[in-house]
């Protein structure tokens, strides 16, 4: 579905991205491990058309992204997650919620989503009409998530859904990830806690310093000895 060859990305001068490629199946939930740092973001950031690389290739089921706009990257089936949540503050839930469905027409079943987004986060369905700036941080990250899957996205990307949240709430969230799987929609996981990644992914990538360093399925993974060492305390 999703082939990434080669990307070389800068910040300026700073080299971020040194000849990464990775693959993402049809279906699949993808995780990249690594640290603060490692080009984990740079990579969604990328994939998103947000960052535009010195070199490589990007695909989306078989079509060239490289040069596209963020939008048009929306409307072709990517849906980004940034980190930080990056929503509306000053709109209410539901105004954020109708913002991720920009690209779409047909208001019935734009409303047919928003039911489906409150059968998997009914907390956004009770706080529809508050902004989004008084929800409470895990409530946030339910908000962008329910935005980006507004527009219908095939492949959904995941920059550190698990980051700063209470345990119990990341533990929902999560929940809510597999069923959104399941339910046919394709995810790739930036994630910085390890230990989340790898209980639901079935790849997985890690990056150090811009590079990938280890990758393969998830049982390969947890197998590691620098993995288990380095991400998994053992």
């Amino acid at each position: 579905m999703l082939n990434v060859v080669g990307i070389e990305t800068y910040y300026g001068s700073i080299f971020a991205l040194k000849g990464i490629s990775l693959e993402v199946d049809r279906g699949s939930i993808v995780a990249v491990l690594g640290a603060n740092g490692a080009g984990k973001s740079t990579l969604l950031r990328t994939i998103s058309g947000l960052i535009s690389p010195s070199k490589g290739r990007v695909e989306f089921e078989g079509r060239k992204i490289v040069g596209m706009s963020p939008n048009k990257i929306v409307k072709i089936g990517i849906s980004h997650v940034p980190e930080g949540r990056q929503l509306f503050p000053e709109f209410t839930v539901l105004e954020n919620l109708i913002m991720g469905a920009y690209i779409r027409k047909g208001i019935g079943e734009i409303r047919k989503d928003l039911e489906i987004i409150y059968r998997y986060f009914p907390i956004l369905s009770e706080r529809k009409t508050q902004n989004a700036s008084s929800l409470s941080g895990g409530e946030q990250q339910m908000l962008a998530i329910g935005r980006a899957l507004m527009s219908r996205p095939k492949l959904l990307l995941l920059d550190e859904p698990s980051l700063g949240l209470a345990p119990l709430t990341v533990e929902g969230i999560y929940r809510i990830l597999r069923m959104i799987n399941a339910e046919g929609t394709t995810i790739l996981l930036v994630e910085q806690n390890a230990k989340l990644a790898l209980s639901i992914a079935k790849n997985g990538y890690v990056f150090e310093t811009g590079k990938v360093t280890v990758y393969g399925k998830i049982d390969e993974l947890l197998q590691n000895e620098h993995i288990r060492k380095a991400y998994l305390g053992k």
